[in-house]
């Protein structure tokens, strides 16, 4: 990442054991280390590390070496099937100018090397861990201490085995502190994690559900998580999370305890003995809590902007964490008064002219602008990128330093379009390209807007707080009404790789992109996916596929539907079409002779052949094949890419003994048909519950669809499915009626009592059903159940918080209201209703604005 110091790669060499590292250059000079050749910022000062995993890191060598990468760590079985690599490093035949390290393992090695690296710091370390909490604690410190220490903090949420490594990386000799998160899914992962991190002071946030899957019970997960703090100098803890228990022992030198005094709730961590730091809730009203603090006889009163259990118990860590610092309590709490919320996603928004909007208007720093980047450049669908990026504060880098950094950044990932805000970053125009334009502040920015001319580009918005782009983004972006469909693109992309991890090497994975993804978008959800290398798309109709061509994305793409008025549509986009029936097959023959294709440019007329094996929708069945062969036969311009085939019941164990007749019907079919071909064509035929309860069906390919969602009842993972999509909309207005007033068309909500009732901005034409009216139905306000009354309208509907009014819970006008925020809500949403998920979220209207967002 930019702005780094780097090390000597004879020293990496000696730090990784290498055998013959002498013949390492003495004065090369590492400063970035990577592992997605995608990714590469400076790659003559990189050292690549192969990571294997479901995606085996040696198999992009290749790419990273065009790109500039001379330095690699590798595995010793690469170097054993590659003894070309022991050649003279200057002569050799590939690879010229290129050093290989070879090791046993190279995630350990990539391990080792950021452990080394952060020994030669002395310096105060916070190392936090828990269920839920971690990047927002984290965040928070950083806005606390920033202002006195020059504070080193891993990027975004990278907690995992890889991300803390990448993240200490990036300690340099002028930080005085450092804030890294460490995150396990499962049983034995954190001592790796400890002995890269080494804190010295250990933060322990909420400790809930979250990854429980993969430990045997609630007390070894309390257990490995404790594990990060065996060596630190203060533990820093409430009691609540840790109960004094003979299965472990509380780990550091010191402990520093908090609490709440009252409970409030079912989770309200509570005083169970004395405390070192004792809060107690004196108010909650209008978004805003009130809380007296006590340490050592010592009181003092806290206003902050939050009221959720959440929010509190992890302001309580800070709180906790300045003391151990040796904040006096009033300092302490003084800064707190500066806490803000903290965007912990860049979200994805239609914009005007055609524009795509990605909002990150809420930090800055050089890490996480380099993240930011690498989601611009993902987008496809605008041909253009642009970056509108204010001043970056606090850098601890001088600003010539700062700004050239930027600018080498900006030009190696080809941005097309900057804009700069701020009077710092406007003095260093020259660094900038050419047709960079610079504005002293977020008011001359505004005020210029309309002379900037957008048109069919992605603009990534990023900023400091202070700026407030978020003005920005709000005249950027496209009206519309305040219902909304949020889709998490990194819940997206973990469940894409839990199901990948389900596979058997070299099965390939298509996705399903008909129906608008599944109701979540076009382009958004391939450009993701085509990120992530996926083998195959696939949509229904060849206009979906054709606006995927116009977005930029490159990958196949099968067309499941293919309408013989559309195919030149297909011909002109690369689409490959389904096939499934004689018919169909003729006509699309038809058309190729009218198009004049030879035998010689067969690869540029690939179709799927479909065979009906029990669905009797589409497909060729048993009879069609005699004369099925005999066509393909008489045309070799036509190249069959793959022959599949659809599971009824793969879903329900009912079925089990039918999905087996398939498979078998399947198989006969294929098998006849490839006798005749001169080549094996790929076969599929599971679907997202097929991956999960038939393996050993995997074939050469696979079809993901809804399980990309997380609404996939039979998955089989180490965890859960993530939850990616959230249904919300806002209260419009509030009204008290009496016992007896009626409410709706058809008066058919009636007031039993005195009645609150809110109007909110979602109706049937939204995709709300009109079923779930008058009671049927129910919403969430401030995490709390509300019922519908009276029937569903076109544009809105009403809901009953009678019972939030009973328990003082105050609602008011622009309140979010949560239609669904979970697989298990869709689910019940669809039962509801008596149909199935596909339904819910196919159904939810091209009007409801979709927010794409990525944590």
């Amino acid at each position: 990442m930019p702005g780094h110091s780097g090390q000597n790669i004879r020293t990496i060499g000696e730090w990784l054991a290498i055998h013959g590292d002498l013949y390492l250059p003495e004065d090369k000079w590492i400063k970035h280390l990577a592992i997605d050749t995608r990714t590469l910022a400076q790659p003559d000062e990189t050292l690549f590390f192969a990571l294997k995993d479901k995606r085996d890191g040696h198999d992009f060598i290749p790419a990273a070496y065009e790109a500039g990468v001379r330095y690699f760590v590798v595995s010793n079985q690469y170097i054993s099937n590659h003894p070309d690599l022991n050649a003279d490093v200057a002569t050799r035949s590939t690879y010229a100018g290129a050093y290989f390290l070879a090791v046993r393992d190279t995630l350990m090695a990539l391990q080792t090397v950021a452990g080394k690296h952060r020994i030669k710091f002395n310096l105060p370390v916070i190392g936090i861990t828990g269920s839920n909490g971690k990047t927002l604690v984290k965040e928070w410190l950083f806005q606390l201490l920033q202002g006195d220490f020059q504070v080193r903090r891993s990027p975004k949420s990278f907690n995992s085995q890889i991300g803390v490594a990448l993240s200490l990386w990036e300690l340099q000799n002028k930080d005085t502190l450092g804030i890294f998160e460490a995150g396990i899914s499962r049983a034995n992962e954190m001592d790796s994690l400890r002995k890269m991190i080494q804190p010295t002071i250990g933060v322990l946030t909420n400790i809930g559900h979250a990854h429980q899957s993969g430990f045997s019970s609630p007390v070894q997960k309390l257990k490995e998580k404790l594990k990060l703090f065996r060596d630190v100098e203060v533990f820093i803890y409430s009691p609540a999370y840790v109960p004094e228990s003979s299965e472990y022992k509380i780990p550091g030198k010191q402990q520093f305890t908090w609490a709440f005094e009252t409970t409030s709730g079912p989770d309200r961590t509570a005083v169970l003995k004395p405390v070192d730091l004792t809060l107690q809730i004196l108010s909650n009203f209008n978004g805003f809590t009130e809380l007296r603090a006590t340490r050592k006889g010592e009181v003092v009163i806290i206003k902050v902007p939050f009221q959720d259990q959440a929010s509190l118990e992890n302001l309580a860590s800070c709180l906790s964490t300045l003391l151990v610092l040796n904040y006096a309590l009033p300092d302490a709490v003084a800064k707190l008064k500066f806490l803000h919320p903290v965007s912990m996603r860049m979200a994805l928004v239609k914009g005007i002219h055609d524009c795509s909007i990605i909002d990150d208007t809420y930090s800055a720093d050089l890490d996480s602008l380099k993240i930011a980047i690498d989601f611009l450049k993902q987008q496809k669908q605008h041909p253009k990128h642009t970056l509108i990026l204010s001043e970056i504060l606090e850098s601890g880098l001088p600003s010539e330093e700062l700004y050239t950094l930027i600018a080498r950044l900006i030009k190696h990932k080809e941005i097309d379009r900057f804009i700069g805000v701020g009077p710092e970053i406007k003095a260093h125009a020259e660094l900038f390209p050419k047709n960079a334009v610079f504005f002293d502040s977020t008011e001359e920015l505004l005020q210029n807007l309309d002379r900037l001319n957008f048109l069919r580009e992605s603009i990534l918005i990023k900023g400091a707080r202070r700026f407030g782009l978020e003005r920005i983004t709000a005249q950027l972006s496209a009206k519309a009404h305040d219902t909304v469909l949020e889709i998490n693109l990194r819940a997206l992309n973990d469940n894409l790789q839990a199901y990948r991890q389900q596979l058997q090497p070299g099965v390939k994975m298509m996705a399903m992109v008909k129906a608008f993804s599944y109701g979540s978008g076009s382009y958004e959800v391939a450009n993701l996916l085509s990120f992530q290398k996926v083998d195959y798309l696939t949509v229904a109709y060849a206009d979906e596929g054709v606006q995927l061509r116009q977005a930029g994305i490159k990958l196949p793409i099968m067309v499941m539907s293919p309408e013989p008025s559309a195919f030149q549509f297909i011909w002109d986009n690369k689409l490959e079409p389904e096939i499934y029936s004689l018919p169909l097959l003729k006509a699309y023959l038809k058309f190729l002779d009218q198009t004049g294709i030879t035998a010689e440019e067969k690869l540029l007329a690939p179709i799927h052949l479909k065979l009906d094996t029990g669905m009797h929708r589409l497909g060729f069945e048993q009879a069609h094949l005699p004369e099925l062969l005999e066509i393909l036969n008489a045309n070799s311009q036509l190249l069959v890419k793959s022959i599949f085939t659809h599971l009824v019941g793969a879903d329900e164990e009912l079925h089990d003994d039918f999905t087996h007749l398939q498979l078998g019907r399947y198989q006969d079919m294929f098998e006849g048909i490839v006798q005749t071909l001169t080549y094996k064509p790929l076969r599929h035929v599971l679907n997202t519950a097929g991956i999960s309860r038939f393996p050993e069906a995997q074939m050469d390919m696979v079809r993901l669809g809804i399980g990309l969602y997380g609404l996939d009842p039979n998955f089989k993972g180490p965890e859960e499915p993530q939850s990616v999509l959230v249904w919300k909309t806002t209260v419009s207005q509030i009204k008290q009626l009496e016992a007896g007033d009626t409410v709706g068309y058809g008066r058919k909500g009636v007031a039993d009592e005195p009645t609150l009732i809110a109007t909110v901005k979602v109706g049937y034409a939204d995709g709300y059903s009109r079923q779930l009216g008058n009671g049927r139905g129910y919403m969430k306000i401030q995490g709390h159940q509300v019922s519908t009354i009276g029937s569903i309208c076109m544009d809105m509907c009403m809901l009953d918080i009678t019972p939030l009014q009973k328990a003082g819970i105050v609602v008011q006008p622009g309140e979010e209201v949560v239609i669904f925020n979970s697989p298990k809500a869709i689910q019940n949403l669809a039962a509801q209703l008596g149909t199935i998920p596909y339904e819910i979220v196919c159904n939810i209207s091209q009007r409801v604005k979709r927010v794409y967002y990525y944590e």
